[in-house]
């Protein structure tokens, strides 16, 4: 993962604290861009494809729910913690092989909210899905002592 040292000073605190999650890891989901302002994955096509052999609407927001609530976590830490309850997406066009790549960009960072906008883009710069997922920023459970 790379990021933008100059975005938040507990950058690095953060993203080790951040579990990938085992359906990113099944799915081959690599963040491999954090910042405030955007976040960046990628994913390949290939093992994650409806039985027409094109990509699965499912993986896409996948994808998406993922950049989204690491957007909306990255916002909230560390006083909060990002649940999703809400997502949407409309499916563009198909992808039947290679890397997509999603990009998260805040639509609105609040106290108690936090909502995202991913587009999800084939190798061609071609957008395959455009997604909005919104969190609720709840109060970060106690550390375990």
């Amino acid at each position: 993962m790379s990021h933008d040292d100059d975005a938040t000073p507990d950058l690095d605190a953060f993203l080790a604290a951040m579990p990938a999650g085992a359906l990113n890891e099944k799915m081959h989901v690599e963040i491999v861009e954090v910042s405030a302002e955007r976040v960046v994955a990628t994913m390949p096509v290939e093992g994650n494809t409806q039985p027409y052999g094109l990509l699965h609407g499912g993986a896409s927001v996948v994808l998406a729910e993922t950049l989204g609530s690491v957007g909306a976590a990255l916002h909230a830490w560390p006083d909060k913690v990002a649940v999703g309850v809400d997502i949407n997406a409309t499916h563009h066009r198909a992808a039947r092989a290679g890397t997509v790549t999603g990009v998260a960009t805040p639509v609105h960072l609040g106290r108690s909210m936090a909502s995202f906008e991913v587009v999800i883009s084939d190798e061609q710069g071609r957008r395959v899905c455009t997604s909005r997922i919104t969190c609720a920023l709840i109060d970060a459970p106690p550390e375990a002592g």
